[in-house]
């Protein structure tokens, strides 16, 4: 009974221990990971530039200009609100951004009836509403 007090000391030592050298890291971490999808579709965007346009441009028939428009849009609206948010520089009209992007490319893929999309943009509006 001893040794298992003794080990749950130390082990709770070793927990303090962390979460004390952690605390700063652990804001910036949660921030990176609530915003990392749309990192991920940002660079996307960048590496896959012509087929973003291009699918515009056969989907909705509106030219090569307005099929450019809408990835400089989105590429820059989710990096640069990442940026932001990652920076703590206006939050709040990052997040706005951001929950702007979901809901015009909800209409402009045309999925807005794919439920598993729906829900995970439901989501994703719920925690930058509560941010």
């Amino acid at each position: 009974m001893a040794i298992r007090k003794q080990f749950l000391a130390k082990a709770e030592d070793v927990a303090d221990s962390i979460l004390r050298q952690g605390k700063n890291i652990l804001p910036h971490v949660a921030r990176l990971c609530l915003i990392s999808t749309f990192i991920e579709d940002g660079i996307r965007m960048w590496v896959q530039w012509g087929e973003q346009r291009d699918y515009m441009d056969d989907t909705w028939g509106c030219g090569w200009f307005l099929g450019t428009l809408f990835v400089i849009i989105n590429l820059c609206g989710q990096l640069g609100g990442c940026a932001m948010i990652l920076i703590r520089r206006y939050v709040g009209i990052a997040c706005a951004i951001l929950a702007s992007l979901i809901f015009l490319q909800t209409f402009a893929y045309n999925i807005i009836w794919d439920l598993k999309f729906l829900l995970r943009n439901v989501a994703l509006e719920v925690v930058y509403y509560y941010y």
